[in-house]
Order: C-alpha cells, then sequence, then structure tokens
C-alpha cells in the first residue's frame, strides 16, 4: 500500500473557506425591520432545543468553525420544512437564538444564498427559496434531503443518477492506462480488504469513496469529474441498503476488485459489467434501475 493511498484515508473533506467579500456584509442587514410579515409565534419557538446554541451539534459541521456549524443547522431547517417562506429569515433573531455573532449569520446566510436556499432582497429581508431553485447536486444538500422528510426520494435519485453516471465512468477509464491512479485504485481495494478483516466500517467508507472519486477522474471526462461530489456524497448517506457500498461486505469488496482488474487490462465492458454489479448487489435497487444486461 502506498503513503499516499493511505494518507489520504485520514485527510478531512477541504472546508469552505466562509470569506466575505467585499460589499458581502451589507447585503444581509442586521437591523431588519420585522414588519406586518412576522405574524404568529417566531420560527425558532417550536424548534429542537438542542439547537439552542451552536456548537452543541458539531457532528456535522465537519470542522468548518462557528459559521459552518450555524450553515450545516439552518441548511437542515430549511430542507426539513421547518423554516418555511411564509416569513422572513431575520438575521438579529437568528443570531439570538443561536447566540452567534452578526458576522457569523451573514457568512452563513451568504453560504445558504450561494446553494440556492435564501435570497436577500431590499424591502423583503432574506427568506427562503423554493425547492426548484435550490441547488440540488451540492453535496450538502443531498446530505441535508437523505436525513429529512425527502430521505427515501433522496436515496432512490441518487441511485438512479449513480446508475447513469458510474457504470459510464468505469467504460470510459478503461481506456486511460494511467499506471499511478491504477495503483492508487489498487491501494484502495486493498485498504478496503483491510478494514473488512478488521470490521472497520469508518476507513472502508472512505477508502471506498476514495475509489469511486479516483474511477470518474481517470475517465477522461471534465463533466464527469465535476459530478464526483455527488458520488461522493451518495456513498457517505447512510440508513438504508441503496448499493453495494453502503456496508463493507466480501461481495463489495469483490467488485471493487474486479473493476480495478478490468481497468488494469484496459477491458472495457468488463468495468461497465462489474460497475452494474456494485450497484445492484442489494434487491431494493432493482425496483430502481434494470439488472444488468446479458452480453
Amino acid at each position: 500500500m502506498s503513503t499516499l493511498a493511505h494518507t489520504m484515508m485520514t485527510a478531512a473533506r477541504p472546508a469552505d473557506s466562509g470569506l466575505v467579500g467585499p460589499g458581502e456584509l451589507d447585503r444581509y442587514p442586521y437591523a431588519e425591520s420585522p414588519g406586518a410579515d412576522r405574524v404568529g409565534p417566531s420560527p425558532w419557538d417550536s424548534s429542537d432545543p438542542e439547537l439552542g446554541r451552536v456548537g452543541r451539534r458539531a457532528t456535522g459541521s465537519r470542522g468548518r468553525g462557528l459559521h459552518g456549524q450555524l450553515v450545516q443547522q439552518l441548511g437542515q431547517m430549511i430542507v426539513s420544512g421547518d423554516l418555511g417562506a411564509d416569513r422572513p429569515l431575520v438575521p438579529e433573531e437568528i443570531g439570538q437564538r443561536f447566540e452567534v455573532s452578526r458576522t457569523v449569520v451573514r457568512e452563513s446566510l451568504r453560504v445558504l444564498e450561494a446553494k440556492g436556499l435564501v435570497s436577500a432582497r431590499p424591502n423583503v429581508g432574506t427568506r427562503v427559496r423554493p425547492v426548484s431553485d435550490w441547488n440540488l447536486l451540492d453535496p450538502d444538500i443531498i446530505e441535508w434531503r437523505a436525513f429529512g422528510p425527502q430521505r427515501d426520494d433522496q436515496r432512490r435519485e441518487l441511485s438512479e443518477l449513480r446508475w447513469t453516471i458510474e457504470p459510464l465512468a468505469a467504460r470510459l477509464a478503461a481506456g486511460h492506462g494511467r499506471e499511478d491512479v491504477q495503483q492508487r485504485l489498487s491501494d484502495m481495494v486493498e485498504i478496503m480488504n483491510h478494514a473488512l478483516a478488521q470490521s472497520d466500517g469508518i476507513t472502508f467508507s472512505r477508502a471506498d469513496a476514495e475509489f469511486h472519486t479516483l474511477l470518474i477522474q481517470l475517465a477522461g471526462n471534465r463533466m464527469l469529474e465535476h459530478l464526483s461530489g455527488i458520488v461522493s456524497a451518495a456513498l457517505q448517506v447512510s440508513g438504508g441498503p441503496v448499493t453495494g457500498c453502503d456496508r463493507p461486505t466480501e461481495v463489495s469488496l469483490a467488485h471493487h476488485a474486479r473493476i480495478a482488474d478490468a481497468l488494469a487490462a484496459g477491458d472495457a465492458h468488463a468495468a461497465e459489467s462489474a460497475m452494474r454489479q456494485l450497484l445492484t448487489v442489494h434487491p431494493e435497487v432493482e425496483r430502481v434501475v434494470p439488472a444488468p444486461r446479458e452480453h
């Protein structure tokens, strides 16, 4: 196993910088007047009391700092429908509810706006945007949907999308004989094998995600490569058997090894077939996508 490959397994996901550009702070005026738009109790009054202070739920923050944690919590509330479009999101209320500074609130709203979840307009305030405006390919939104009321739809859609992306990527990758990437793919299989023997699900899942990311990169299609974040997010979503990558198994490992061997041999058909079989390890997937074709 190469040192580089092992190091990758312990590397954290790159963090969003969250830096505010010139003039960005003024786009979310802190002294928004409640006006007549706010009818009834504050949207925070019925929220989970554990959301009362950023930092209490740091598990989803991925180490992104205080504003990253607030982005996570507000994003989850928006996607779950707890924060709807019927009333504005008043920065002052958010700051008081989560006990954070106005700068943290503004940075967080800026990130959510970039994801298509909210919009800030003069004389209107900051409001939640309709689902049609959300960037549904954003890894964070994928995760939030997968653990909210839309979890079943999200997992089904991810399965369908992966069925479209990854067999094609495997076929294309077989035509690119980059020895360095081939070695890294083999390293990932070795790591997965060792993790399976040690019942180390975390290391297995990290190697699994790296394997699929490398394969898409090896395909040599920049548009497919741009979608690698979707696959990574799909692999991080747990809670139900969707594909063979959801949990460490001997069958899943064998399919990964077959893919790596086919790529090393330059066998595009075998690589595509092995990927399709990997994505249909669980019978539940057969209701979503067809079984691999017989040739």
